[in-house]
């Protein structure tokens, strides 16, 4: 066989697995925008259109979910169960994803003026708020902005101000894989491949997870990362959101947190590898009465001690 042979040959092997993995990226695309299909409402309020979503019935729940998510990151990451437990949960998009829009100030104490321009409009006095990591902002922003419309504050892996004396719980993400983690959440197509290709950096800068902990968790909690990665996708509904996120991040400030006077309940994790556990610790110390929870292991979305957070949380939040 020649040269020309051997390399048209190649070429269309490489065409061919290329078309494929096309085909399959397109078709799992189409099929993350058809599960969103119907699955939110939109809310007109004095802040602007805010999607939610809302499930079950009784003491009333608002979840600020984490960066790369949206109101469906905020019924996995517990909502969906907490409503089976007698919670009236309203699941929300904070500004930039999904359907809703990114405004001029899109700040945390912004984000919290939203959250009660949502309760507002569906009706609720008052409600109880979990932040989780980068929902936390607005979520104690909201408990200092609107003390006598919330009932109870929990923090779930805050991301969070912590003073420069504490000593951090985790390294900093060197500028490399910083550009690597932008990269990998720069696009649905690359998102996609890497959960495919390198998934376990995937779990490690995204999810901020050792992936040695996922691998030795039990089948129910590997299952639930893979949801937690899946979900993600579209990640082009959420790009201005992540951006957004990540640019509060980088400077957070110092909050007057004894103006906090709820009950507050902090969950983090020692080996979270976007140090959450410091800044928990500090909130803590912190807000009055406040109450802290650490696990040793389990990463940024505490695998292994998903039932046991769900437990905490309900025996918190009930009278």
């Amino acid at each position: 066989m020649s040269n020309l042979s051997v390399s048209l040959t190649l070429l269309s092997f490489v065409a061919v697995v290329f078309a494929s993995v096309y085909s399959r990226y397109r078709l799992d695309v189409r099929a993350k925008l058809a599960r969103l299909q119907g699955a939110s409402l939109i809310a007109r309020t004095g802040c602007g259109p805010v999607e939610y979503a809302e499930a079950g019935s009784g003491a009333s729940l608002l979840i600020s979910h984490g960066a790369g998510g949206g109101f469906d990151q905020g019924m996995e990451f517990g909502g969906a169960s907490l409503a089976l437990r007698g919670f009236y949960v309203v699941a929300m998009s904070r500004f930039g994803y999904l359907r809703t829009p990114m405004p001029s100030d899109a700040s945390p104490s912004a984000q919290a003026d939203a959250h009660a321009a949502l309760l507002d409009a569906l009706g609720i006095a008052r409600t109880a708020i979990l932040g989780v990591s980068a929902g936390a902002a607005s979520a104690m922003q909201f408990a200092i902005r609107y003390p006598q419309r919330c009932t109870a504050l929990v923090l779930l892996v805050p991301i969070a101000f912590k003073p420069p004396d504490l000593a951090p719980s985790a390294p900093q993400l060197s500028s490399l894989a910083a550009r690597i983690l932008l990269m990998i959440v720069g696009s649905n197509a690359s998102y996609w491949f890497a959960c495919r290709v390198a998934r376990n950096l995937v779990i490690k800068l995204v999810l901020a997870t050792r992936p040695k902990v996922v691998h030795a968790a039990s089948k129910s909690e590997r299952a639930r990362v893979a949801r937690l990665l899946d979900g993600m996708m579209p990640i082009d509904r959420r790009i201005d959101g992540i951006t957004n996120d990540a640019r509060i991040s980088s400077a957070l400030p110092r909050l007057d947190l004894k103006r906090i006077n709820v009950p507050t309940l902090v969950i983090s994790v020692r080996d979270d590898l976007y140090g959450t556990f410091a800044s928990a610790s500090y909130i803590a110390a912190e807000v009055p009465n406040a109450r802290l929870i650490g696990y040793d292991t389990g990463g940024h979305v505490w695998v292994g001690h998903d039932n046991d957070v769900l437990a905490q949380v309900v025996r918190f939040l009930t009278p």
